[in-house]
């Protein structure tokens, strides 16, 4: 088991990036990455999955210790980030848990990476409905942060 901070630097070093790379790529300065390297902080939210995407590995594997496959769930990170542009934090966090729950009706199957995403966009796309019609329904929410 590895943690955040041992995550993210060894990401970092075997992309060959340095932290002014990673910091620059995502937007912040060069003492948020090594604080995250030392693990006296971690991103939320945008930053987080920018990190994850500039290091090419899956919010997942970033943030739940047990994670040892760096690619584990990055098929879904791509639509909750999505969500979360379009709807805030917590549509992100329901989209995620909707996203990984559905995997669950494959019952250990695999499908390639073509189906998946048809899946993803499926399922993220009939969430995004729902919340347009709740819209509708029930007016404007301010999103929560």
């Amino acid at each position: 088991m590895n943690s955040f901070a041992e995550k993210v630097k060894l990401s970092r070093e075997l992309i060959g990036m340095s932290q002014k790379e990673v910091a620059e790529k995502i937007s912040v300065s060069i003492k948020s990455i090594s604080a995250y390297e030392r693990g006296l902080s971690e991103p939320r939210g945008t930053t987080l999955h920018k990190l994850a995407r500039a290091l090419n590995i899956s919010v997942d594997y970033l943030m739940n210790d047990d994670v040892t496959d760096p690619r584990q769930g990055i098929e879904k990170d791509p639509y909750v980030e999505q969500t979360r542009e379009m709807y805030g934090n917590r549509a992100a966090r329901e989209a995620e848990k909707l996203l990984e729950g559905n995997l669950a009706l494959f019952a250990g199957g695999q499908l390639d990476q073509e189906e998946l995403d048809s899946f993803f966009e499926a399922v993220t796309e009939a969430y995004w409905a729902a919340k347009r019609e709740a819209k509708k329904t029930y007016g404007r929410k301010k999103p929560r942060y």
